[in-house]
């Protein structure tokens, strides 16, 4: 019998299996050589980029990446010896991302119940950050209770982690709730909230673009380590070198040293804000 794959059909059907079976080859190669191994054999470190200052900005000029996490992937791929590759992504595909094999690692990514059942974390923490307020020049936010009278208006993003915790932690406070960060650092412009409430580096950022109010940190200080996703897979070799790179990095003060470098390029004196250290945090 003649086999013609000169149909469209047959041609089409050809080409779908061929795929199938290039994505299988190179999967269980994946899985047979490990993620350290691949980046050592291609030269290159690729790491997930995603628009999101003071972790990764894209200037719009220049099309150029910078922030804490693309510095942090700099240092990593010179350790390595490699080319570093940012890809850019979403954090909200960044689990897909790894999972295909389209990136190695996304910096700064939370370690969540819900992702961990995807995708793999380093057990050091990379960097630490807090739950703060940017507030009027007046108001002082020593502690949480500084905050919780009925006259004081604080603006957060809507269904937010802090919308939660600020809920429950300052009951008698009078919450704004916006739609978006920018629509809430819009109504403190305008002089419509005393406050806003984030995670402190996205305080940090807005400052630096309203130079306005200060940035605070109450006590009792809500802090939470991030990390880095990356991928499951037997051989642990990448996690266990991310590992020793990030307690390198964080206990010889180079995770705060590049924070502040970073900073600098805002216009911002890193040692006049809060620091992303726990101990920084705490103090």
């Amino acid at each position: 019998m003649n086999l013609s794959f000169q149909r469209p059909g047959m041609r089409t059907l050809f080409a779908f299996a061929l795929s199938l079976l290039l994505s299988f080859a190179a999967a269980t190669s994946w899985a047979q050589s490990g993620t350290l191994q691949k980046i050592k054999q291609s030269g290159e470190l690729k790491i997930g980029v995603a628009q999101g200052d003071p972790w990764y900005y894209r200037d719009p000029a220049t099309g150029t990446w910078s922030g804490l996490g693309f510095m942090v992937g700099q240092v990593i791929a010179k350790d390595l010896g490699v080319k570093l590759v940012p890809v850019e992504t979403t954090y909200g595909n960044s689990v897909a991302a790894l999972q295909a094999g389209q990136i190695d690692v996304m910096f700064v990514l939370d370690a969540t119940d819900e992702r961990k059942k995807a995708i793999d974390f380093p057990t050091k923490p990379l960097l630490w950050y807090a739950q703060g307020v940017l507030t009027k020049d007046s108001l002082v936010a020593k502690n949480w209770s500084d905050l919780d009278k009925p006259e004081i208006k604080l603006g957060v993003a809507l269904g937010t982690a802090t919308d939660r915790d600020l809920t429950k932690r300052i009951p008698q406070a009078k919450l704004e709730r916006f739609t978006n960060t920018d629509e809430t650092i819009a109504a403190f412009m305008s002089g419509r909230v005393d406050g806003i409430a984030f995670y402190h580096p996205a305080l940090v950022i807005a400052y630096s673009k309203i130079h306005k109010g200060k940035v605070q940190i109450p006590q009792p200080v809500v802090a939470l380590p991030t990390s880095a996703g990356i991928r499951r897979e037997a051989d642990t070799a990448f996690r266990d070198f991310l590992d020793g790179e990030f307690s390198k990095l964080y206990t010889s003060g180079q995770t705060q040293a590049l924070y502040a470098q970073y900073l600098k390029t805002k216009g911002l004196d890193a040692a006049t804000l809060p620091g992303v250290t726990k101990e920084a945090l705490e103090k």
